[in-house]
């Protein structure tokens, strides 16, 4: 195994496992919070949910990135040092934001989970707050994607 192939795996590593840790960071909290709502108030598991699993998608935007970069080694033949630097530095955009991004959000999802043990026909208010974080992990995913449609 060549440099560039090392390199490219080293981005598919990080970009497979760090939006993942973030994600079980995310939920984590959301889960937690929501299972103290629900020994209260079992009704509520519905809205709760989705609270719950919104900071997961981040670990879901890694898989694919990582999924994008091992297929692109497969369509690059016998990978130079600098395609696999470049197929490294194309997981960084999801890398960063995948993981920052799912553990706020899931500190948010905690904020919505509050939000609907005292005022649960305003669920949805929540949700749009914890989906502008999510914003961030799907501009880091089009990056990602982006930089390695662009490796040649």
């Amino acid at each position: 195994m060549g440099l560039g192939t090392f390199l490219a795996f080293i981005g598919v590593g990080l970009a497979a496992a760090l939006p993942g840790v973030g994600s079980v960071l995310g939920v984590n909290y959301a889960a937690r919070a929501a299972g103290g709502v629900l020994t209260e108030d079992p009704e509520k598991f519905g809205p709760l949910f989705l609270y719950v699993v919104l900071p997961g998608t981040q670990g879901f935007y890694g898989f694919v990135i990582a999924f994008l970069i091992m297929n692109a080694m497969k369509g690059l033949g016998d990978l130079t040092t600098m395609q696999g630097a470049q197929l490294l530095a194309a997981s960084f955009p999801i890398v960063i934001t995948g993981l920052l991004s799912a553990i706020y959000q899931g500190k948010v999802c905690v904020a919505g989970v509050n939000l609907v043990a005292k005022k649960p026909a305003h669920a949805m208010k929540g949700v749009i707050y914890a989906a502008m974080v999510e914003t961030y992990a799907v501009l880091g995913l089009l990056i990602s994607l982006f930089l390695i449609l662009a490796v040649k």
